[in-house]
């Protein structure tokens, strides 16, 4: 039998560093920037730097101090400067922010004091803290904050300020273009998984019929390939939403591409390169993604498909936590944590492949699926309906996997992602899919 002492500190172990990676991350985000820059709008869809900074504080005394310690709150009054649905993102540079250092410190101050509580945590009793919610949803919500931070900077015009190694080269990936997931039902979310977040939960069951789907996520080549058969000027691919916003915004190719000549060009992160071929095509939009698969005579894969595909162990007829299995994401297996600023070539990472043989179903890139954002069966809002619950519906679709910019403690097998249908700044790609003959 397991000593509870030894889980519990194992607990504050992880709590303690999922907190300091994601500060770390976030001092390395906001400090490669000088002052105009932190409080600079560099898009209407994004905030400004600097509200990302003191929003992460913000948040973590309103749950980790205030929630959890029963402490006195203490910035009340920027409480409403911070709060992401009273100001939309186009709204916040008129705001009274918080300066920089003045940002840098409270969001510092209210650290110390975080890891006081953590000190003296229990990991039972309350919902809140079981196994280390509270402090793991922190960590999760600042880390989802440092990507939205990197999108910023992706969009930011100027010279590189980030830098980075790129992923190991791979070899011309040679397997099978697609694979078949057998029929049958799964078991789809987590009751179990101690920081999962109220949308993956909980576990239930799910039939899904055989379906076939890619082995690795679409190319850039692949995706030229239909820009190249006029794929943007054929309604036929298109929905009917897709066609008028493709028509309204003149849109000839993914976000940050331009074409000189005969060839294709991008901006990443200040640098302008030759798109490569063999990487996983970024920046499109759920449209783009949907266009494509109808051109290519298949189609995007169901949310719960695209789960199967990455959790379902055939062998045990079981649902693992990644699709390598139970272990904690490594290096060997995904392109996580902004250890690169790229995706990883297409059928990088062989010992991350799923047990039906699928790869980079983890990191890379965020992968659109068919499904609208909907609730799982017996859904219960926790601890706040804002997170999840108030964007169910069909204005959502579901991305999942996670891309090269997810940190580790914020992806899983079971984690969701959701956004509009015509959102191209994020770090999105797809795979497709297609139906079997029963």
């Amino acid at each position: 039998m397991t000593d509870p002492a030894l889980d519990a500190e194992a607990l504050r172990e992880r709590a303690v560093a999922s907190l300091v990676t994601a500060r770390e991350r976030t001092t390395l985000l906001t400090d490669c920037v000088d002052e105009p820059d932190l409080t600079a709008q560099h898009s209407p869809l994004m905030s400004p730097l600097v509200w990302d900074l003191a929003h992460i504080g913000n948040q973590e005394e309103q749950w980790l101090l205030r929630a959890v310690a029963g402490q006195e709150a203490m910035r009340p009054e920027i409480d409403s400067l911070y709060d992401a649905f009273e100001h939309p993102r186009a709204e916040r540079p008129k705001l009274p922010l918080l300066p920089p250092d003045e940002a840098r410190r409270y969001a510092a101050d209210v650290r110390g004091r975080a890891l006081d509580v953590l000190e003296g945590a229990a990991f039972h009793g309350a919902r809140l803290t079981e196994a280390g919610f509270a402090f793991g949803m922190v960590a999760q919500h600042e880390q989802q904050h440092d990507e939205t931070m990197l999108i910023t900077h992706q969009l930011r015009r100027g010279p590189r300020v980030l830098a980075a190694p790129d992923p190991d080269p791979a070899p011309l990936f040679t397997g099978p273009s697609e694979v078949l997931v057998p029929g049958g039902p799964f078991t789809m979310g987590t009751s179990t998984e101690p920081w999962a977040l109220d949308n993956e939960r909980p576990a239930h069951r799910r039939e899904v019929p055989p379906f076939s789907i890619d082995t690795t996520p679409v190319t850039n080549a692949a995706y030229q390939a239909f820009i190249e058969d006029g794929g943007y000027d054929d309604a036929r691919w298109w929905t009917a939403e897709g066609w008028a916003h493709v028509r309204r915004n003149s849109l000839t190719a993914p976000l940050f591409w331009r074409r000189e000549g005969r060839q294709w060009l991008r901006r990443r992160f200040g640098v302008t390169e030759v798109v490569p071929p063999d990487e996983p095509v970024l920046h499109v939009c759920w449209y783009e993604a949907d266009a494509y698969a109808r051109w290519a005579g298949r189609r995007l894969p169901t949310e719960a498909e695209w789960e199967k595909a990455a959790r379902y162990d055939p062998a045990g007829d079981r649902s693992t936590r990644y699709p390598w299995g139970d272990a904690d994401p490594g290096p060997e297996h995904a392109n996580l944590g902004q250890r690169h600023l790229r995706p990883a070539p297409a059928g990088s990472y062989p010992a991350g492949e799923s047990p039906l043989g699928v790869r980079q179903l983890i990191g890379d890139v965020w992968e659109w699926t068919a499904s609208d954002f909907l609730p799982y069966p017996g859904f219960r809002a926790f601890p706040y309906k804002e997170y999840s619950e108030v964007f169910f519906g069909s204005a959502y679709k579901v991305l999942r996997g996670g891309s090269f910019a997810v940190d580790p403690v914020a992806c899983r097998g079971t984690f969701r992602n959701w956004d509009l249908p015509i959102r191209r700044q994020i770090f999105s790609g797809f795979r497709t899919a297609r139906s079997e003959d029963v």
